[in-house]
């Protein structure tokens, strides 16, 4: 099971990458909109506005693929050293990586398998050091 979570993490990573890029895409197109929109004439309100519009959704949506982007990379790269706190972030990230259909989807099928199997749950298992107690 350890090189299929080293896949989930490599292809978490990836996918972030992905993620990232289209972000840049994302915020390049709000740039224009947002250019337009400056160069609109005074009797083109409509412009102005649509342009606007269009510029706040491709900000918006950059935003949100630059968080989920760097999410992955991060849990990735987490991953692949089986720390247990990202096992447990990787497992809610795939739930969501469900709804983004087709390879979100294919993503996240592999990542819940990989990460809930049995045989994956000891790679995780880290051997904390004791505390010693002190009593009063």
């Amino acid at each position: 099971m350890k090189k299929h979570v080293d896949l989930v993490a490599l292809l978490f990573m990836l996918w972030g990458g992905m993620c990232l890029l289209l972000s840049v895409s994302l915020l390049s197109t709000g740039i224009a909109a947002t250019a337009i929109g400056a160069a609109a004439t005074g009797a083109a309100t409509g412009g102005k506005l649509a342009a606007g519009i269009v510029a706040a959704v491709f900000f918006t949506l950059a935003a949100i693929g630059f968080v989920f982007g760097s999410a992955h990379l991060w849990v990735g790269s987490r991953l692949r050293r089986f720390r247990e706190w990202a096992r447990a972030f990787a497992i809610v990230l795939s739930v969501v990586d469900l709804f983004l259909i087709p390879f979100g989807t294919a993503l996240g099928l592999y990542a819940l398998w990989a990460l809930i199997h049995e045989r994956s749950k000891p790679l995780f298992e880290q051997d904390l050091p004791a505390v010693p107690r002190v009593e009063p």
